[in-house]
């Protein structure tokens, strides 16, 4: 299947698309761009761990490293 990209004017659209859809042509829609103010907007809304959530990760790290595998 081959990719194609066309500009259809806005009086023409519905009928080229009413004319490929009959031929078979698959349409996608137009991936939206986010504009940086969203980006920014949904990266100040990433939670930050303090050092009492990370204390739990290190206790348990502490553990694991004792852990000896019984032998065989």
């Amino acid at each position: 299947m081959e990719k194609l990209t066309i500009n259809i004017p806005e009086t023409k659209s519905a009928l080229v698309k009413q004319l490929l859809k009959e031929l078979g042509v698959v349409f996608q829609s137009a991936s939206k761009k986010e504009s940086v103010s969203d980006v920014r907007a949904k990266l100040a809304n990433i939670s930050v761990w303090s050092d009492k959530d990370m204390e739990v990760f290190e206790e348990n790290k502490q553990v694991f490293d004792k852990l000896t595998p019984p032998q065989w």
